[in-house]
């Protein structure tokens, strides 16, 4: 009996104890808590203003958190914390996708290596986002805008791309789950890039409003700085001459042997590693029948042939063979800054090919002068970021110019093909699926015509200046010259009323007997530009930075408006 009373005393003994440690643990730890809800409610007003913009407020929350247990955090810090989880999401995405394509199947086998190679792109362009916002101090992160908007601008792009190329319904619907979150995070880190000036005033910054102009300038004329490099002062006027024999190549491609290489791949494959300045590369006359890619890796590469009808870069995957659209492309460009001058690219799969792409355009900052693109559907895919052409020729039927790049089309001609019987051709798709993209297609003062085949046939078979792609497609044609086949109503729909309420498609100043625009589709999301001022935030000098880097090409090219 009285061993059992000790017993039961040293249990009550550690129990009073235990009881007290509990107490003390508790205490401390709702401290702890306590401390922890406080910095967040310290910066409450801070992931507030942050979110604010966004559409998805709670992802938004959810990815600056860990921002908001530092109650020292400045904006720079809270969207880092958004860009890093955005980053995490798309990673996790590509993971994810191992387990849901059957490498077996052909078709899932391509569509997983266009998302492996798509979402790829993706982390490394948040990756140099969350780098730009991390080297620029509070008072220039303004200056970052334009830049951070275009690298995540392309971030959606290439997810939904990715989604694109897949297919099979159940399929596509499992890979659009796995990047649902991805893409959720990616739009709210555009809106929060977009909305920087206001966050910057919640958080009392005083932004620097008279050096950062000279500061970018001058990032693209040395070279030096967060912003890639265009061309160097000695590359000026190398585009400007007429006669390419002033200019020294790196590399010479002919197939009779009278240059280094026979094939553009093989002048390609000899890029020099760690190259400074531009690497030139000309191709002599001569129908080149190889498919070419400008890695990633090969930047600043200047390309130049005899002329667009004497070096020609040709091909004929299309998509009716089995081949994803994205990798159709004869001629691929995707290394920042590529310059492309006299030369001709097509695919000749012809209408019965459906998508076959002649020249896919990935590449920043890159122009195309006096150069062609033939096809038919699909002629010119102008996937993402900052491209300029000029002088050029493209020609095709469905879509012939479509994609998600901020993409400026000037003083070219582009003409519309006969298709295939039933069929409809239409100049222009643009791909825009986030109201905040910094993208869209932009024709200026170029003509549009019928090719000789079609103009007998030209009434009979409708042609449209362009219709949605995506749900924020965005397509302006201004000081252009349209033909007499071009159909009264301009647009057309891609799928009944989908995207007429939020597309974006304008019409400023155009002339010739297809430019009247009083029996134009009556759309929510269509307008006839009356006001210069507004007309001007289109033209290259504004939409594409063109002030910043085109001067530097040493070509001709209008900043402004003609008139």
């Amino acid at each position: 009996m009285q061993g059992k009373n000790i017993v039961a005393v040293g249990a009550s003994i550690l129990l009073v104890v235990g009881v007290c440690i509990g107490v003390i643990v508790g205490i401390s730890q709702q401290h702890r808590n306590n401390k922890e809800d406080d910095t967040i409610s310290t910066n409450s007003k801070a992931v507030a203003a942050i979110c604010a913009p966004t559409d998805h407020k709670q992802a938004c929350i959810d990815s600056v958190r860990p921002a908001s247990k530092n109650e020292s955090a400045s904006p720079k810090e809270f969207i880092q914390a958004a860009i890093r989880t955005t980053m995490h999401m798309v990673e996790e995405a590509m993971n994810k996708s191992g387990t849901i394509f059957d490498k077996t199947d052909p078709a899932q086998k391509m569509a997983k290596e266009d998302c492996d190679d798509l979402l790829d792109f993706a982390v490394e362009e948040l990756q140099a986002s969350f780098s730009m916002v991390g080297d620029s101090d509070l008072h220039t992160l303004k200056d970052r805008e334009a830049e951070l908007q275009n690298w995540l601008s392309a971030v959606m792009s290439y997810q939904h791309t990715c989604l694109d190329g897949v297919e099979q319904p159940e399929l596509k619907e499992k890979m659009s789950n796995g990047l649902d979150n991805a893409t959720q995070l990616t739009s709210n880190a555009l809106a929060i890039v977009s909305a920087i000036s206001g966050i910057l005033n919640t958080f009392n910054v005083r932004q620097n409003k008279t050096a950062s102009s000279r500061r970018l300038l001058e990032s693209y004329e040395t070279g030096h700085g967060e912003f890639p490099e265009w061309l160097s002062v000695a590359d000026r006027k190398l585009l400007a001459s007429e006669n390419n024999a002033q200019v020294k190549p790196n590399a010479v491609v002919a197939q009779d042997g009278s240059g280094q290489y026979k094939t553009i791949a093989e002048a390609l494959a000899a890029y020099p590693k760690n190259l400074v300045g531009r690497y030139v590369i000309y191709v002599k006359a001569g129908i080149y029948n190889e498919y070419i890619k400008i890695t990633k890796d090969q930047v600043n590469v200047f390309m130049y042939g005899d002329g667009p009808r004497k070096t020609i870069v040709t091909g004929r995957k299309n998509n009716r063979d089995g081949v994803s659209t994205y990798q159709t492309a004869s001629f691929s460009a995707v290394g920042r800054g590529f310059l492309g001058k006299a030369m001709g690219f097509q695919n000749t799969a012809g209408p019965q090919g459906h998508q076959a792409v002649a020249l896919r355009v990935q590449s920043d900052m890159s122009a195309f002068y006096n150069c062609r693109m033939d096809g038919y559907q699909d002629t010119l895919y102008a996937q993402t970021h900052r491209q300029f052409y000029r002088n050029c020729v493209i020609s095709g039927t469905i879509d012939f110019i479509f994609g998600d790049a901020a993409a400026v089309i000037q003083n070219s001609l582009l003409i519309a093909r006969k298709p295939m019987d039933g069929q409809k051709n239409t100049v222009t798709a643009h791909g825009r699926t986030d109201k905040r993209e910094t993208t869209g297609l932009i024709i200026h003062n170029c003509r549009i015509v019928p090719e000789q085949l079609l103009y007998p046939q030209r009434f009979e078979i409708p042609t449209y200046l362009g219709r949605p792609w995506k749900l924020y497609s965005r397509t302006i044609i201004m000081e252009s010259t349209l033909g007499d086949f071009i159909q009264p109503a301009g647009w057309l729909e891609w799928n009944g009323n989908f995207a007429l309420d939020t597309l974006h498609y304008a019409e400023y100043g155009n002339r010739g007997p297809g430019a009247a625009t009083d029996k134009r589709i009556k759309w929510k999301g269509y307008q006839v530009i009356t006001n210069r001022n507004e007309a001007q935030q289109y033209t290259a000098g504004t939409f594409i930075q063109g002030n910043l880097w085109l001067k530097d090409t040493g070509a001709p090219y209008l900043l402004s408006l003609r008139n």
